[in-house]
């Protein structure tokens, strides 16, 4: 048996030693709040896989206090469900959690592991459950942790949690929250005042399926200005046929004062009609400006690139380098026909809300893709 100043020497050494291996974790990132606590969310998803750092500020839910810290992701493309991209999945995710432990710091029981709702859809549509299963517990197998929780959301645990993420408490019951995503479209928003219930809004529509659905409508013609006509086709048979109805039924119109976007193309639309705000992780604005911007994106291209974006900047005070490389970042991930179909697609739901007696204030939320991460860390969090 240790003598009872032993026991108080070991004691105050372990406290020692957990408290140094917060702090380095703490200590490798800038930190925006105080009494705050850094986690990582590691998300399966369609394409790839994503690691979100976040810094979670105390009453996160109430008041949205979580800070992106790093935002990384691995290509995969897991819903192909073949050998190799079971295998790039698994390495992807396995890659990310150690580097959340071994160059983060952040201890086992801060990461917080999960399979997207777009990955749980296609699985079920094709019938290809066990491919799940399969790489929760080969990942469970290469970590070496059988008991860590890997959830497997659905559609409307995403949304819900997306809005909580996202939308701060202030505005949460008036605040329509909508997702244009690659595929589809998902969101919704609170009628009743209580966060247990979410009216959920669902679009079969999303960036990429727009745009793919108006090239296959060009046949030899690939010009733009061809495209530019099979995308007014695409979108005011898919306004007529699905987004003027799921509008009115969701109800939103005259319980919601606000209009939230966020998904890729919102950050894209914003960063490039707005590129003096690049600190904002939200930006207001009006139908007017994403027509003006269309039209632009169809007859002038080249004045969204990032040159022509930063020779427009008179703002002294402005990082043109930071703005210059965000505006690059859009430019990569879409190309001219992308960000047309998924600004058209936006329009098209914007529309709905343009009424002649009540006009509706829209947002572009640019950091929307950690929102509902962000949401789920914050509910199992251990308080």
């Amino acid at each position: 048996m240790f003598p009872i100043y032993l026991k108080r020497f070991f004691g105050i050494g372990l406290v020692l030693l957990l408290s140094t291996f917060f702090v380095s974790a703490q200590g490798s990132f800038k930190l925006k709040y105080e009494n705050s606590a850094v986690y990582a969310g590691i998300e399966v998803g369609s394409k790839g896989v994503k690691m979100s750092v976040l810094e979670i500020g105390k009453g996160a839910q109430k008041s949205g206090a979580f800070n992106i810290l790093k935002d990384t992701s691995i290509n995969s493309d897991f819903i192909s469900f073949n050998p190799s991209t079971f295998q790039a999945t698994l390495n992807g995710i396995t890659d990310l959690y150690n580097t959340a432990i071994k160059e983060y710091s952040i201890p086992a029981d801060k990461i917080f592991t999960v399979v997207s709702s777009g990955v749980k859809g296609q699985a079920e549509k094709d019938s290809k459950e066990q491919w799940i299963n399969n790489l929760i517990d080969s990942f469970k197998l290469r970590v070496n942790e059988p008991k860590r929780e890997v959830d497997v959301i659905d559609v409307m645990q995403e949304a819900r949690l997306s809005h909580i993420g996202i939308v701060p408490e202030s505005r949460r019951y008036t605040t329509f929250l909508i997702d244009i995503g690659s595929g589809n479209t998902k969101g919704g928003f609170f009628p009743n005042g209580d966060t247990k219930f979410l009216k959920l809004f669902q679009l079969s529509w999303g960036t990429k399926s727009t745009t793919n659905a108006t090239e296959k409508r060009c046949d030899d013609d690939k010009t733009i200005d061809n495209y530019n006509k099979q995308l007014t086709r695409v979108l005011t048979g898919a306004e007529n046929a699905e987004i003027t109805y799921m509008v009115n039924e969701s109800g939103a119109y005259p319980m919601s004062d606000y209009i939230a976007f966020s998904g890729g193309i919102a950050w894209s639309v914003a960063t490039l009609i707005y590129p003096e705000l690049i600190g904002n992780s939200v930006v207001p604005v009006n139908y007017e400006d994403v027509v003006k911007f269309s039209e632009r994106l169809y007859k002038n291209y080249p004045s969204v690139s990032d040159a022509a974006i930063l020779k427009s900047i008179t703002d002294k005070t402005l990082d043109k380098v930071v703005i210059g490389k965000e505006i690059k970042r859009v430019n990569q991930v879409f190309d001219q026909r992308a960000l047309m179909a998924g600004t058209g697609l936006l329009l098209k739901i914007m529309r709905q809300f343009e009424g002649v007696y009540e006009k509706k204030q829209f947002f572009l939320v640019k950091n929307g893709q950690v929102g509902w991460i962000s949401a789920y860390v914050d509910q199992h969090i251990v308080r």
